[in-house]
């Protein structure tokens, strides 16, 4: 008999407040325009199993729990739900980003204006293995295989104690294993740093590019630790276009052409549409506009982008594969935004496995 399809998704819902607690408040008020687009969206897309960026994290998941209850309350019940802590908002003591100072969001572990902020987490409709669960996060980077550190006149910037303390990480890189009735899947999930927002060090450019590549060097057994042998899912917002932007899209492109990755190209028609209403920077793209998955701003840039991923594994078969952007004028449009509250700039991207029995 075959297998049922799977739905797998990643969405970059910018859930992320500007203090602890102001999320779960937002959820319960029942008010929240943004909360109830991204609830109306992820109700419409119904996948099985979905990892959640830009997501405030809390101690005891009280606002991932609040959201999950929302969802079961519009008939899209997930009883399965995992975070960790994140990176973001994880203080140091030290300036990180060089600028003299200590204590900003920027000299976090990852950019946060509290702890948590901005972190993942997992709805599923299958059982999580939580005691199995790998969680690299607190992996230094200067422990990261060829890494990319950056450098000011042959220096570590910002200062030799602060590279030997940076976490790789901004968010987390997490091994999820799933009970689905066809057997096990891996979710490989991550959350990168943009690549902006730097000086000529290119401290974040680096960064993402070791985050983003942090995946082929796990999957290519360069990492201290045996990769997975059951299929796998590598799905999250890298914050990198393959052709377009300011990243090292060397990176998402080795991955992207790894031989244990199969790539599905989600697509969808209101990217295409939103290119050619928006030009801007858009016009001087090179990737495929229909790849797009996020919606910024295009004058003066950087425009619409591919940056969030759903990569299975080559022995998954695909079903079929998507981006939840509907064109203008399609019915379902009116899901991207309740009111003048839009659910976020990205959009959602989802694709169909089947397990090989």
């Amino acid at each position: 008999m075959q297998a049922e399809p799977i739905r797998i998704a990643t969405y970059n819902t910018e859930l992320e407040r500007r203090g602890p607690g102001l999320l779960l408040r937002d959820i319960l008020s029942g008010k929240d325009k943004q909360v109830l687009a991204l609830a109306g969206i992820i109700t419409h897309i119904s996948p099985d199993i979905l990892l959640l960026n830009g997501f405030d994290y809390d101690y005891g998941n009280a606002a991932l729990n609040a959201f999950a209850d929302l969802l079961a309350d519009q008939g899209t019940p997930y009883p399965h739900r995992f975070a960790l802590r994140p990176n973001t908002g994880m203080a140091t003591g030290l300036d990180m980003d060089g600028d003299g100072q200590t204590g900003g969001p920027r000299d976090a572990q990852g950019y946060g204006r509290f702890a948590g902020q901005g972190g993942m987490a997992i709805l599923s409709r299958y059982p999580i293995d939580t005691l199995r669960v790998q969680d690299f996060s607190a992996l230094k980077w200067v422990d990261f295989p060829q890494a990319l550190l950056p450098q000011v006149d042959g220096k570590p910037f910002p200062s030799p104690q602060a590279q030997s303390e940076q976490r790789l990480s901004t968010t987390g890189h997490w091994i999820v294993p799933v009970t689905t009735p066809d057997g096990e899947i891996n979710l490989l999930a991550f959350h990168a740093t943009p690549p902006v927002f730097d000086g000529p060090e290119d401290r974040n450019g680096k960064r993402n590019h070791d985050e983003v590549r942090f995946w082929t060097a796990y999957l290519d057994g360069e990492l201290d630790t045996k990769p997975l042998g059951a299929p796998f899912v590598i799905l999250g917002d890298a914050n990198l276009d393959p052709f377009d932007g300011d990243g090292q899209g060397q990176a998402i492109r080795g991955l992207l052409a790894h031989p244990m990755v199969q790539d599905t190209n989600p697509q969808s028609e209101g990217a295409v549409g939103a290119t050619m209403s928006q030009g801007g920077a858009n016009t001087r793209h090179k990737g495929d506009p229909a790849q797009d998955t996020v919606d910024w701003k295009d004058i003066p840039g950087p425009g619409n982008m591919r940056v969030d991923y759903v990569l299975p594994s080559r022995d998954l078969e695909i079903a079929a594969s998507g981006v939840f952007w509907p064109k203008a004028d399609d019915a379902g449009a009116a899901l991207l935004s309740v009111g003048d509250a839009l659910a976020s700039r990205h959009r959602l991207v989802w694709v169909d496995v089947i397990l090989q029995r």
